[in-house]
């Protein structure tokens, strides 16, 4: 029989006999915390700027880390057995949620992605990113793995579903978010390469009827956009032109904390939120930006650790996921800033202005943190 306690990993007698930490009593991974103690700082002193120098602003999204924090230490409170437990539960719940969006959702700038429930609005899509790929493990913790072809087109299933209701939204970059944690689970289970390249044969094939028939003009325009911005300088172009200036004028050392003149003189829009990468490369030059991609990278390693020693299939394929899929919120932020991915509203993690993406992201890492603290040990 196999039961779960929660104690640090690699414990030894001498260990067992010592009291135990504040960190251990509150399964916190110390060297993930100060990591992101040190990303989240980083990104109030760049918001400062990018804010236009609104201390409201920077007071707003410090609230936001707070409560984002909070969720985190909350989450790592529960063990991997109840996640498993209440997976499939969340995963139905949140579907029911994204149909209800369809139906009474909230709309705002051509897209109806809310739900209000007396007063209080959310976006059930920002749920999903967690509850997905959560899904995805909890079905494949009790199979034999790598999975069957049978087992891998019910975890496409798990995917594919909430995936498309999101786009219905429409919100095609949040469903390839969502779609990319589910698969990404897939992934980590051990599926053969056989799969993953009939995957991008389909991906390639699909190309045509997906530009046809599934996106929307706008979303088609994003793409010609990132191909040739100086076909519409003052309009569609304009937002990537400015941030291609911004990031090529900072240099190597850049022009100095609240100097940059894009951000400053409002050239740049959406510079605390989506784009504030550019203001921080003009302002602290590519040695800023080496350092916030040091501060990623240490993150991302940490986690991927946490995965490797994992004591569950459950725990190491939610670890993988959550940290591949933080990977890709900074890849296609930073790869659309520069202009190398269309602009699909990605904020960059834990440095962009905004409340929802906080908090989800802390979510995940409150679960990670709940990996990384997890014992499995067999009963004599």
């Amino acid at each position: 029989m196999v039961d779960y306690v929660r104690q640090m990993p690699h414990q030894s007698s001498a260990d067992l006999a010592k009291p135990p930490s504040t960190a251990s009593r509150l399964h916190l991974d110390i060297p993930l915390m100060l990591l992101l103690f040190a990303l989240t700082a980083y990104g109030l002193f760049v918001l400062y700027s990018a804010s236009g120098q609104s201390m409201p602003a920077v007071m707003r999204q410090g609230r936001y880390f707070a409560v984002g924090y909070l969720i985190m230490i909350l989450g790592a409170q529960i063990s991997l057995q109840r996640y498993t437990r209440w997976a499939p539960w969340l995963y139905l719940a949140g579907v029911a949620t994204l149909v209800g969006v369809m139906f009474f959702g909230v709309g705002a700038k051509g897209a109806q992605r809310w739900l209000e429930v007396g007063g209080f609005r959310f976006q059930p899509s920002e749920i999903m990113k967690l509850v997905v790929p959560m899904a995805v493990a909890w079905y494949l913790s009790d199979r034999i793995l790598p999975p069957s072809f049978k087992h891998v087109m019910v975890g496409l299933a798990l995917v594919v579903i909430p995936a498309g209701l999101i786009l219905q939204q429409p919100d095609l970059g949040t469903s390839l978010l969502i779609a990319a944690s589910g698969l990404f689970v897939l992934f980590m289970a051990g599926i053969g390469w056989r799969y993953i390249f009939g995957a991008l044969v389909l991906a390639v094939a699909s190309a045509w009827p997906a530009w046809m028939f599934v996106l929307q003009d706008y979303q088609k325009q994003r793409i010609l956009t990132m191909l040739n911005p100086e076909s519409d300088k003052l309009g569609a172009g304009w937002n990537i032109i400015q941030s291609k200036t911004a990031i090529g004028s900072g240099g190597w050392e850049g022009k100095g904390w609240l100097s940059g003149t894009q951000s400053q003189l409002d050239f740049l829009p959406e510079s605390h939120t989506d784009f504030i990468i550019a203001v921080l490369a003009e302002e602290f030059g590519l040695r800023g930006v080496l350092f916030l991609m040091t501060l990623y990278t240490l993150i991302l390693l940490r986690g991927f650790w946490i995965g490797i020693q994992a004591q569950t299939s459950f725990g190491r394929m939610m670890a993988g996921s959550l940290t591949l899929t933080f990977f890709v919120y900074i890849f296609v932020n930073m790869g659309m800033v520069a202009g190398l991915l269309p602009v699909v509203g990605v904020p960059l993690p834990l440095v962009s202005a905004g409340g929802t993406s906080v908090v989800t992201l802390m979510a995940g890492f409150g679960l990670l943190m709940a990996v990384s603290t997890e014992k499995r040990m067999v009963a004599q």
